[in-house]
């Protein structure tokens, strides 16, 4: 077998405009299907951060109405209670969890205002020891909560930058105060979002689209001081901190199914919708890369059959040869082996190259679209596998019929 490896690579060697122009079909199949495998798995990855956990692997599981989020403006659900802490315990126990807690929050719609300045957009959250660093958020300015203030009521507020360069102009807040619902508030702290990604907007309508979805700011208060601003025992929504972003699905459903428990109407339940619409797009791109594989296939079969004509060329060219060695005892099946051997090595040189050329080109789609670089391991011993079998299935006929030449007659043609 390496003695036929060798041999096959001296002919290469020896033929190299041939044996490329045999080899471009695989080439430029096994190219594409590198680079759009690579450009799937970067949209993946950049739907996992922007869609599904934002960057931090952290899931949302709030009170749902009719799979819509509950607005507690319109008062507290009948037959929700509060979330109690077994059931973080529980949370905290499942497989993928890194970190939970129950917390507050309200769409802030002109809640929050500094003097006459206004925030129109944003929310305000109710949160307990550790969502800052569960959520990483991290202090840039002034300081965070002390313990008393979770628990004694006192109001006092972090707000994020976003809010700060809406209500301060990017002024150092800390000390101020705010309104929060007509209730005022001390700034102690400024938290920067480690996660926050500088988005592109196309139009102005696609600036206020985001602005509405994700909030122009972030304002936090004590989970204890809440009820003085809004209602008094108001169900929270659970945090839940994963460890990658695979998990957060099924930690979403089994948090939801513990939360449900203690549910006493059917009219409302526990849910999540942070990962939804990434699933579905990426359920869109991996059935649009199975389709782009499959016509980028046709590249190979239209290199399988390039490869089986030089290998019937070749077994014209070597008539003699394979009649010498048969002549010297060689059998059957040393000869189809030869051949095989040969076909295989040429379209896995070309699986090779295509392998390099499809990566060069992923890379360079990466640089010129923004997405993230990425390369499937897997698809690549795939890509290598596949175009050994298209060498072998392709090379079998001519290897076949060289194996099958009678000695006297292919020596008399030489």
């Amino acid at each position: 077998m390496i003695e036929n490896i060798i041999l096959s690579m001296r002919g290469i060697w020896s033929h190299k405009l041939r044996s490329i122009l045999t080899m471009l079909g695989v080439i430029i199949g096994i190219a594409s299907i590198i680079a759009i495998v690579s450009i799937v798995q970067g949209t993946n990855r950049k739907l996992e951060k922007s869609l599904i956990g934002a960057g931090n692997n952290v899931v949302t599981v709030s009170v749902l109405q009719d799979n819509w989020e509950y607005d507690f403006s319109s008062g507290i659900p009948n037959g929700v209670p509060m979330v109690n802490d077994s059931s973080i315990d529980a949370i905290k126990q499942m497989d993928g969890v890194v970190d939970a807690g129950k917390f507050h929050v309200r769409q802030g719609w002109n809640q929050v205002y500094y003097q006459d300045i206004g925030m129109s957009y944003g929310k305000i959250y109710g949160i307990n020891a550790g969502y800052l660093d569960m959520v990483e958020y991290r202090i840039s300015a002034g300081r965070d909560f002390t313990e008393d203030e979770y628990t004694t009521g006192k109001k006092v507020a972090i707000i994020d930058e976003g809010a700060r360069d809406i209500l301060f102009n990017g002024e150092n807040p800390v000390g101020e105060a705010i309104e929060i619902n007509s209730e005022p508030f001390v700034v102690v702290g400024v938290a920067k979002n480690l996660n926050k990604q500088e988005e592109e907007y196309e139009s102005i309508n696609d600036y206020y689209m985001n602005s509405y979805s994700n909030g122009q700011g972030q304002v936090f208060i004590p989970d204890g001081t809440w009820p003085i601003v809004y209602q008094y025992d108001e169900p929270e929504s659970v945090a839940i901190k994963v460890q990658t972003a695979k998990d957060m699905q099924p930690v979403a459903k089994s948090a939801s199914e513990e939360l449900n428990t203690y549910l006493m109407s059917g009219q409302y339940q526990y849910g999540s919708n942070n990962g939804d619409s990434g699933d579905e797009l990426k359920t869109l791109t991996n059935a649009i890369q199975l389709m782009l594989v499959g016509i980028a296939s046709l590249s190979l079969l239209v290199g399988g059959i390039g490869v089986m004509n030089i290998m019937l060329v070749s077994v014209t060219e070597r008539t003699s040869e394979i009649g010498l060695k048969k002549a010297l005892g060689a059998k059957r099946r040393v000869i189809m082996a030869q051949f095989l051997t040969e076909s295989a090595v040429l379209t896995s040189v070309g699986g090779i190259l295509g392998i390099i050329v499809g990566i060069a080109l992923a890379k360079l789609i990466s640089t010129l679209t923004g997405l993230e670089f990425a390369v499937s391991i897997p698809w690549i011993f795939i890509s290598v596998a596949f175009s050994m079998g298209i060498g072998i299935l392709f090379g079998a006929m001519p290897a076949s019929k060289a194996s099958k030449l009678n000695p006297i007659e292919a020596l008399r043609r030489d």
